[in-house]
């Protein structure tokens, strides 16, 4: 069941680093256009109505501050040196991403994080809080009722909780107040973006532009492809359109695994091959139990004291190795099938790439994050 749980964990993610092999993706899922973006949000407010869930203020002096200052400036002064101990109010930071070409009036959700020690956010409303770019200038403003996709309960020293508490989503929780301009090329041409550098997709898309609208398309480099444009906004706009509906098949993925050293999970793609080798695999098990032994004066001692140690006992299990032969240009799923019917686990799939990758028989990009 084990070695079965491998295998199809490994096929399952066999297109994760694979963008298209034979089936044709469209330009718009392969690049973007230049100059079109998304920018990024965020401000500090607070969260009012908890339930007894919020910031315990003697430990979190900000959220007491920002509760003054925001009561200042609606008129109630507070005389110096008042100890609020309020329990339904939270200071969080809210984030948000401002899409291309939003116009002022437009909705935009919004996330909302505690910043303190609030066991909850479930309940609470979101004061009006500005959001700032990264000019520091506002473009949105947002308040509401903080949605939390989680719930919680205790009682007596006994809790439980579902997800996570300390976070909620508002939808459409911000309204834009400030434009971001966003202009569609750079006079007579736009620049399509690929996400990521593969010069052969580079090649394949400028055909597949001239092919539709000869002449117009040229490569820039690894990344990027210069088309001219119409100079009319509407007939640009047009233009777009009829590019990004284009079908492309993208170039395949060079031999790639990816490791993650922190989880154990190992994810090849399609390219992966061997030269011939040899892989010798066994186990090597170390047991530990340790019990107490209590040691008591004799019944008639006139003096003793009771002494509690420690008696371990170690044991050492070796399995024996097996040694597997696999050959050259072994395809990925002949190297699954090898790895597995050696015992491997992912844990051990990662000590064994990383010597396959030393030895010179892994032809492929070994990447461990």
């Amino acid at each position: 069941m084990r070695i079965n749980n491998i295998i199809v964990s490994f096929f399952l993610v066999i297109g994760l680093l694979v963008p298209g092999i034979s089936a044709a993706d469209r330009i718009k899922d392969l690049a973007s256009i230049q100059g079109v973006r998304n920018n990024q949000l965020i401000g500090y407010g607070l969260v009012v109505g908890l339930d007894g869930s919020g910031d315990m203020t003697t430990q979190t002096p900000f959220t007491v501050q920002s509760i003054i200052n925001m009561l200042g400036q609606l008129g109630v002064n507070l005389p110096p040196g008042t100890n609020l101990q309020l329990r339904n109010v939270a200071a969080v930071m809210v984030t948000a991403t401002l899409p291309a070409f939003v116009k002022p009036g437009q909705q935009i959700d919004i996330t909302v994080s505690s910043m303190g020690n609030a066991r909850s956010l479930r309940g609470g409303t979101l004061l009006m809080t500005p959001l700032k770019g990264a000019d520091n200038q506002v473009y949105a403003m947002a308040q509401g009722n903080v949605l939390v996709g989680g719930v919680g309960a205790g009682n007596a020293g006994s809790s439980v909780q579902i997800n996570h508490l300390s976070a909620g989503r508002i939808s459409g929780g911000a309204i834009v107040e400030r434009e971001i301009s966003t202009t569609v090329g750079q006079g007579n041409f736009i620049n399509l973006e690929l996400n990521s550098t593969d010069f052969t997709t580079v090649n394949r898309i400028v055909e597949a532009i001239n092919g539709l609208h000869p002449s117009t398309a040229s490569a820039i480099d690894g990344r990027v492809v210069q088309v001219r444009a119409p100079a009319d906004n509407s007939q640009r706009i047009a233009f777009i359109s009829q590019i990004e509906s284009l079908d492309i098949t993208p170039a395949k993925a060079s031999a790639k695994v990816v490791v993650n050293s922190r989880t154990g999970s190992v994810v090849m793609n399609q390219g992966v091959t061997l030269e011939t080798s040899a892989i010798a695999h066994g186990n090597l098990s170390i047991i530990i139990n340790t019990e107490p032994v209590i040691s008591q004066p004799g019944a008639f001692a006139q003096r003793g004291e009771t002494v509690v140690a420690q008696r371990s006992q170690v044991e050492i299990r070796t399995d024996e190795g097996n040694l597997m032969l696999l050959p050259s240009g072994a395809d990925l799923g002949e190297v699954v099938k090898a790895l597995t019917a050696i015992g491997a686990t992912t844990q051990d799939l990662v000590s064994i790439l990383q010597a396959l990758k030393a030895a010179g028989a892994l032809r492929a990009e070994l990447e461990i994050i």
